[in-house]
């Protein structure tokens, strides 16, 4: 027989107001209601002072639209949790909604920092940065494999492991608040397979972990290229809020009907929801803090230039073509077909190439990748997969427009 998801609220509701007969009735619940809403109200005006600065000075569209996204997510957070702490009785759907603007928040840091890569290169392109890199192992726990950046490949699988989640973290959200609905979720209660939610918390956690892997990836390569715009604060301002959200909510959970007990109007479940939604009001006044010291405005700052419309970046912050673009692109990549991009060329000779050959295994590559003097621009195919190659630091000077490729350093 399928077991029954015990019901997260009690048949008792409490029908008093915040203000009870002109008098303030300072309960508990009411008391983390106004602590909640003034930690909520402060992190707002925070962030707020932080996104006004940015639009003020928005003199590198492409960085500063990432960093504003970045910017949402602690007054999101700091929102959402005051409203399923008020309403604790829809907890479930606003916990599940707000965990969907996290993986905006990662995509975006991830595009942001391929900005950072893109400015040390020539042409302004991550790809050309790429070229100055060496074959080396992935990162732990896959550390006995190696990968070669300069491969084409590269580029697109990194994007793709952290962009998918920006499509199955709101996927979750949405099949979950559908499950909450019909009843059949069951996030207070026991872990069951007759349940949605042990489903949704695998793909979800396999997921996140997918896009961190590759967040770490990148960064780990491309570390000197960052050096100066504080990308371990960048990336630890988000990753901790992750964090806290995350544990604190697997220790309230696991306080509930053994240290937390329930009451008249509130059962075990609702408080160890509501001690979570409060801590997470009261930690996004923090976060807001470190949030503007990390992405400050100052590197964009032009002494002397006019102030900007906020308008603009406004709407460039919350118009997410460029997520879309970058999904279809990198699709179009692994599908074979040209992702529309500068590296056509290459992406459509790599349609032709077995695995092998894409990601050298082997030194075989089709006619037209192999570098001639009529195709300088060309793969130069490799004795073996362990040969070792460095290539020079800018290895394509102005020359290359006139058909010469730069000296590489064996």
């Amino acid at each position: 027989m399928a077991p029954k998801c015990p019901s997260a609220n009690t048949q008792a509701i409490d029908q008093s107001s915040f203000w009870d007969a002109g008098n303030l009735n300072w309960d508990e619940h009411r008391i983390g209601w106004a602590i909640g809403g003034g930690c909520a109200a402060l992190t707002v005006l925070i962030s707020l002072v932080s996104v006004w600065k940015h639009c003020r000075n928005y003199n590198r569209p492409n960085e500063q639209r990432q960093v504003l996204r970045i910017l949402y997510l602690p007054p999101v957070y700091a929102v959402v949790s005051f409203f399923s702490y008020r309403f604790f009785r829809s907890y479930t759907y606003y916990s599940l909604a707000e965990a969907a603007y996290e993986a905006v928040t990662l995509s975006a840091f991830l595009l942001l920092l391929i900005e950072y890569v893109a400015e040390t290169a020539s042409g302004h392109s991550a790809l050309k940065a790429m070229e100055r890199k060496d074959k080396r192992p992935l990162p732990i726990p896959f550390c006995c494999w190696r990968y070669r950046p300069t491969k084409a490949y590269f580029m697109y699988t990194v994007k793709w492991t952290v962009l998918q989640y920006v499509i199955i973290r709101p996927a979750c959200s949405v099949a979950g608040i559908i499950c909450e609905a019909f009843n059949i979720l069951c996030s207070s209660g026991p872990y069951s397979v007759y349940f949605a939610n042990v489903y949704l918390e695998v793909i979800d956690f396999i997921s996140i972990s997918i896009a961190l892997y590759g967040l770490l990836l990148f960064y780990g390569l491309t570390k000197d290229e960052l050096h100066g715009r504080r990308p371990l604060a960048k990336f630890l301002s988000i990753k901790l809020i992750v964090m806290f959200t995350f544990y604190q909510s697997f220790v309230f959970d696991t306080l509930a009907g053994r240290v937390i007990k329930s009451t008249q109007y509130w059962t075990a479940t609702n408080i160890a929801d509501g001690l979570n939604a409060l801590a997470i009001c009261v930690e996004m006044v923090f976060f807001s803090l470190l949030m503007m010291w990390a992405y400050t405005w100052n590197e964009y700052k032009v002494e002397g230039a006019p102030k900007t419309s906020i308008w603009r970046p406004l709407w460039d912050s919350i118009n997410f073509t460029d997520f879309i673009v970058e999904i279809v692109g990198s699709l179009k990549f692994f599908l074979g077909h040209s992702g529309g991009r500068s590296d056509a060329a290459i992406v459509n000779n790599y349609k032709s190439m077995d695995f092998g050959q894409a990601f050298g295994v082997d030194g075989k590559y089709p006619a037209d990748m192999v570098s001639t003097n009529d195709n300088p621009s060309a793969i130069r195919p490799r004795a073996s997969y362990d040969e070792e190659i460095r290539l020079a630091p800018y290895p394509y000077s102005n020359a290359h427009n006139a058909g010469s490729r730069s000296p590489m350093v064996l």
